[in-house]
């Protein structure tokens, strides 16, 4: 039984071999030094390696408690392990796993059951859009924890009418077109101005994120088959040649989609097929800096750019944002230290793990607004809407997607 589950971790048919793996992974250590959770805890447990030293145990027949289900808990998945790890070791796949298996074998007290439940069904409820609105509305009376969740209300400007023979898919998401609704139109009105038309067809929904990793993994599997129901007549007829994402959490979670659905007979090949279209903004950027050439008035001053670890470590698209952006005449800037090191947001968690949570974003917006005058920022850009929201509620340098600043600079 072991070695089958160390075999189904490691997304490898060689038991042994994933066994060997294992082993190296938790005498190497070399994560320690990424894992957010170790820096702020300093305890081994908090740490990717003593995290699948738990769950080993837990598989191998050891009752999992509170305890454990805790360090699991404290994991953000941002996956800086996995782009530290010199063995190849699946982390991310690994933890959802162990995740499962200690969800059903540990009660939760029900005041964390509560927001759980909350937070899997509200957030990707067709009544969250009404609930933001009023939210927004008397976002001046709330109090300072839920006003940080609550953007102030912008517009999201007009959506391009124009048609072109290039046509992609663009996943609308569960909660940002009702916090931030100009990023999927700024996203619209670049693609257009560079000859790229957005279909946005009827039916799609969440990306399957929220219940996934929130140990809801039949429900975040439904909402994939959901999506890959939507997109499927697009993408069988050939009508489309990409599924486009401009959050990157949400990014990250398609390109997973053929793993995640390996096991269905019946969306197996059409999951491995969607991932393999499923592309974020950024890549589209080389195609985009050409379209607009000379059509960019970039404004002046300095960006800091927060690089989302679903960006950088999930999707392995590190740098793309400011290599494509200079090449259109952006000064961005990374964070002069830790830049690998996760903001805090990470999906659900500033919500479930407050604490932890502000205490790295309070770390990244130092590394990010500089020391002095001169240093700081007109803004600060990122990729995804977690991020942005939870990095703005703690400065009041304007958090922004980096796809918004590019559509305001079109000549």
């Amino acid at each position: 039984m072991k070695t089958t589950l160390a075999s189904e971790f490691l997304n490898t048919s060689d038991g042994k071999e994933a066994e060997e793996i294992i082993s190296r992974c938790t005498h190497c250590g070399f994560c320690l030094a990424t894992c957010p959770t170790y820096q702020l805890l300093g305890d081994e447990l908090d740490g990717p390696r003593g995290r699948i030293y738990q769950m080993k145990q837990v598989l191998e027949g050891a009752e999992p408690t509170r305890e454990t289900q805790l360090h699991l808990d404290r994991c953000l998945t941002c996956l800086a392990c996995e782009t530290t790890c010199p063995s190849g070791v699946q982390y991310g796949h690994l933890l959802e796993i162990g995740r499962r298996v200690v969800e059903t074998k540990v009660e939760r007290p029900a005041e964390q059951r509560r927001p759980r439940t909350l937070l899997r069904h509200g957030l990707t409820s067709p009544l969250f859009g009404p609930a933001m609105r009023v939210g927004q509305s008397v976002r001046g009376l709330l109090p300072s924890t839920l006003k940080a969740k609550v953007p102030e209300r912008r517009g999201p400007g007009a959506w391009p009418r124009g048609h072109h023979a290039r046509k992609v898919l663009l996943l609308e998401g569960c909660v940002q077109p009702s916090m931030i609704p100009n990023i999927n139109a700024a996203t619209a009105r670049v693609l257009d101005a560079a000859g790229i038309e957005c279909v946005l067809p009827r039916g799609q929904g969440c990306c399957g994120a929220i219940k996934y990793h929130l140990a809801d993994q039949k429900g975040g599997l439904k909402n994939m088959r959901t999506n890959i129901k939507a997109w499927w007549p697009y993408v069988e007829s050939g009508a489309v040649e990409a599924v486009v994402i401009n959050a990157s959490g949400c990014g990250a979670m398609v390109k997973e989609y053929g793993h995640a659905l390996r096991g269905d007979a019946r969306y197996a090949e059409k999951a491995a097929r969607i991932t393999a279209l499923a592309r974020d903004i950024s890549e589209l950027l080389p195609d985009i800096a050409r379209a607009l050439a000379g059509r960019v008035r970039p404004p002046e001053g300095i960006f800091a750019w927060h690089e989302p670890c679903t960006l950088q470590h999930a999707q392995q698209l590190s740098g793309v944002v400011p290599r494509g952006l200079a090449a259109l005449g952006f000064d961005l800037r990374p964070a002069a230290q830790e830049a690998n090191i996760c903001c805090g947001a990470a999906g659900t968690y500033s919500v479930l793990q407050p604490e932890l949570s502000v205490q790295l974003r309070d770390r990244k917006l130092g590394h990010l607004q500089g020391d002095t005058a001169a240093e700081r920022p007109r803004a600060i850009l990122s990729a995804n809407i977690g991020c942005i929201t939870h990095l703005q509620s703690g400065t009041d340098v304007p958090v922004r997607h980096w796809i918004e600043v590019l559509d305001e600079a079109l000549a």
